[in-house]
C-alpha cells in the first residue's frame, strides 16, 4: 500500500487539489531531505514551522504517510492536554488515514494485539499520567526496542519543554517524553508549532533543539500575520479604539451588521471574538455590556440604530459573497434582534463551551487564557483585543491570534485594537518574517530578536547560563582582542580614510571585516555576526555604518573605547549596524602590539537572543 499517496487520494476527493499539492511538496521535502537517510541507531529531533491555523495537522497527516513509506511502522501523535482536543484528533487520524491501526489512550491492548502487522498511530494527551503509562506499555512490548519510533508532538512548545530547566530538575512531562523517546534503540522526534521561539532558544545538549526546521507556506485565502499587521502601513480591517467613544456598542452592531452579510448569503456562522484580560469578573461584565448594547439596539430599532447599521454597512466589501442589500441587512439584523437568534458565550475555566455552541449562528464569545492553543473559531470575523500584560511573550500573544485562518472574509474583518498592541502585533509579526527567511535562505543557527518590551518566551523553558541577549543601541566592543591578520584587515580598510566621518557600506563587507577578529570571551562576536546575518536574510542589500580611527593610543580597561564625538556619531543611527574600527597602537597595552580594534552597535530597541554553548 503506498499511504501518502492513498491519503492525497482522500483530500484531493474532497475537492481540496491545492491542499493535496501542498501536502505532497511537504511530506516529500521532509522525507526525502530528512527521513530517508534516517541512522536508525540516533534520537533526532526535527521542527515543522507552520503560520498559525494555516493547516498543521494536514501536513502532519503528510508526513506520517511519507515516514511509514519509508519503513516507519510506529507512530505517537501528542495533543496539549485538552480532553477534547485528543478525541477531535483521534477522530480526524481514522477519518483521514487508512491502512493503519489508530489506538487511543486506552487501547494498550489494540495496540499490542496489533504486533506492527498495521502500522500503528497513538494519539495522546500530553499528561504526565498518560505519558507514564505509555512509557511503561512501550518498555514492556518486546517489537518497540527493535523499531524506531516517530514521535509527532503538535504545539510542542507549549508543555514538552522542561520548566524546571534552571533548578537542575526535569519536570514530569519532559521527563516521561524522554522516557517514551528511549524506549526505542532510536527515534525522530517532529516539534511542530507556529510559534517556535522557545524551540530555538533550546540548547543543543538540552535534547531537545532541532537538528532541521522545515518551513511550510499557507495555502491560498489565507488570513495571516501579513494581512493584520503588516509593518508597512495599517490595514483597512483594522481599527483603533482610542477615539471610539463607545466601543462595545460599535463591536456589537458591527457584528450583527456583518452576521446579517453572512447569514442572509446563505452562510451558517459569523463570530465575534471579545480577548479582554485573564480575570474571569472582567468577563463577566463584558458580557453584561454586550447585552447592555444588545438591549439598546433593541430599543432604538427604527431610529439611532439605523443610523449607527448605516454607517457600518458602507465599510462592507465582502469578497466570497454578494453584498446584500441594505434593505436585507436591516431585517435581517432585525430577526436576529427580536427572535434572539444571538448567543453570548463565555469562555473560561469556570465556564465551559463545547465548539457546537458556536459552530453556527451569530456568537459573541468572551475568555481568556482558553482561547489560545487549539482552540478554532469558524467564521471568526470580528475581534475586540485588549488583553495586556506589563512585559507580553510573543509566543503566547501570537498564539491568541484567533483571527488567523482561511475561511474569514478579507472584506468584512474587523479588529478592535489600540495603538501599542498594533505595534506589538507587528514586532512580532516581522520576527515571525524574519525566521521564516533564515529558514528559507538555509541558516543553520537561527536567530531571533525583539523589541526591549517583549519577551520571546515564558523564562522557566530557557536554559539561563546560555542565553545571551544583545541589546541593540549599545556599544560593544572586546576587551582583549585579536586579529588574525592585521594586514587583511587593512587591505579591507585601505579605502576608508578618517576624512569622511562614516562611510555607508554594505552588510557583507561588515561581516568581512568581523571574520578577522579573534575576539576576548567577553565579546560574544558570533551573536553578532548571527544578528547581521539574521537582517540579511530578510534584506540582502541592507546597509550598514563603517567608521575607520587610526593610530589611537587608547589604553587598555579603561571602561571606553569610543571618544566622545565617535561615541555621538555612532548613536547618530538608531536604525543602522555601525562598526566602528579603532586601530590602536599597542603602546598602553593591547598585549603590546599594534590591533584592529571593532566596536559594533545593532539597531537601537531591539534585543536579540542566542543561545551559546562554548561552555558546555
Amino acid at each position: 500500500m503506498q499511504y501518502l499517496k492513498t491519503y492525497l487520494n482522500t483530500i484531493s476527493k474532497r475537492g481540496n487539489i491545492q491542499l493535496a499539492e501542498s501536502i505532497l511538496k511537504t511530506a516529500e521535502d521532509v522525507g526525502n531531505s530528512y527521513i530517508r537517510n534516517f541512522s536508525f541507531t540516533e534520537h533526532e529531533i526535527g521542527l515543522l514551522f507552520g503560520n498559525i491555523q494555516s493547516g498543521k495537522t494536514s501536513q502532519m497527516f503528510g508526513i506520517i504517510c511519507k515516514a511509514t513509506d519509508l519503513g516507519f511502522p510506529i507512530f505517537v501523535i501528542l495533543t496539549t492536554d485538552n480532553i477534547i482536543l485528543q478525541q477531535q484528533t483521534l477522530e480526524r487520524v481514522k477519518k483521514d488515514l487508512t491502512g493503519f491501526c489508530i489506538c487511543g489512550e486506552n487501547d494498550s491492548r489494540l495496540f499490542i494485539d496489533n504486533n506492527l502487522i498495521q502500522p500503528t498511530i497513538i494519539i495522546l494527551k500530553k499528561n504526565y499520567r498518560i505519558l507514564k503509562l505509555w512509557a511503561n506499555i512501550f518498555s514492556s512490548t518486546g517489537f518497540i526496542k527493535g523499531n524506531p519510533l516517530f514521535i509527532i508532538d503538535d504545539e510542542a512548545d507549549a508543555a514538552s519543554l522542561n520548566t524546571l530547566i534552571n533548578t537542575n530538575k526535569q519536570s514530569s512531562i519532559n521527563k516521561y517524553l524522554e522516557m517514551i523517546k528511549n524506549t526505542s534503540s532510536s527515534s525522530l522526534y517532529l516539534q511542530v508549532t507556529g510559534t517556535p521561539q522557545a524551540i530555538l532558544l533550546q540548547t543543543t545538549s538540552s535534547g531537545w533543539h532541532p537538528y532541521f526546521t522545515y518551513y511550510f507556506n499557507p495555502g491560498n485565502n489565507y488570513l495571516g500575520g501579513d494581512f493584520f499587521f503588516s509593518n508597512n502601513q495599517k490595514q483597512e480591517c483594522i481599527t483603533f479604539i482610542e477615539k471610539i467613544p463607545n466601543v462595545t456598542r460599535n463591536v456589537v452592531i458591527r457584528h450583527l451588521v456583518v452576521s446579517a452579510q453572512i447569514l442572509s448569503s446563505n452562510g451558517t456562522v459569523s463570530n465575534c471574538l471579545f480577548h479582554p484580560s485573564v480575570r474571569q469578573a472582567v468577563h463577566q461584565n463584558f458580557a453584561d455590556n454586550i447585552k447592555k448594547e444588545i438591549d439598546w439596539c433593541l430599543s432604538h430599532l427604527n431610529d439611532e440604530l439605523i443610523s449607527e447599521i448605516t454607517s457600518q454597512y458602507e465599510t462592507l466589501t465582502p469578497q466570497k459573497t454578494k453584498k446584500q442589500d441594505l434593505t436585507i441587512i436591516l431585517n435581517f439584523i432585525k430577526q436576529i434582534l427580536l427572535r434572539k437568534e444571538y448567543k453570548i458565550l463565555i469562555m473560561n475555566s469556570k465556564s465551559s463551551v463545547d465548539n457546537n455552541e458556536y459552530s453556527s449562528g451569530c456568537n459573541f464569545i468572551i475568555g481568556g487564557n482558553t482561547l489560545g492553543r487549539g482552540v478554532t473559531f469558524p467564521g471568526l470575523q470580528t475581534i475586540y483585543y485588549t488583553r495586556t500584560s506589563k512585559k507580553p511573550q510573543a509566543d503566547t500573544m501570537w498564539q491568541h491570534s484567533r483571527m488567523f485562518g482561511y475561511d474569514r472574509d478579507p472584506g468584512l474583518m474587523r479588529v478592535y485594537i489600540d495603538r501599542h498592541l498594533y505595534k506589538l502585533f507587528s514586532d512580532i509579526n516581522a520576527t515571525n518574517n524574519s525566521i521564516i527567511a533564515q529558514i528559507e535562505h538555509n541558516i543553520q543557527d537561527l536567530k531571533i530578536y525583539y523589541p526591549k518590551e517583549i519577551n520571546p518566551t515564558r523564562k522557566n523553558v530557557l536554559d539561563n547560563r546560555y542565553i545571551n541577549v544583545i541589546s541593540g543601541g549599545t556599544n560593544y566592543y572586546p576587551f582583549a582582542p585579536q586579529n588574525n591578520t592585521i594586514q587583511e584587515i587593512s587591505n579591507l580598510l585601505c579605502n576608508f580614510s578618517e576624512k569622511e566621518p562614516y562611510y555607508q557600506v554594505n552588510l557583507r563587507l561588515i561581516q568581512k571585516i568581523l571574520q578577522h577578529i579573534i575576539p576576548s570571551p567577553d565579546f560574544k562576536l558570533y551573536a553578532f555576526q548571527s544578528a547581521i546575518n539574521t537582517i540579511l536574510s530578510e534584506s540582502p542589500t541592507n546597509q550598514g555604518i563603517l567608521i575607520v580611527r587610526r593610530n589611537r593610543n587608547i589604553t587598555q580597561g579603561t571602561g571606553a573605547l569610543l571618544s566622545p564625538n565617535d561615541w555621538k556619531l555612532s548613536n547618530s543611527f538608531p536604525t543602522k549596524v555601525v562598526l566602528t574600527m579603532y586601530q590602536v597602537t599597542g603602546n598602553k597595552s593591547w598585549q603590546n602590539q599594534p590591533l584592529w580594534i571593532p566596536n559594533i552597535k545593532l539597531p537601537d530597541n531591539i534585543m536579540y537572543y542566542d543561545v551559546s554553548e562554548e561552555n558546555l
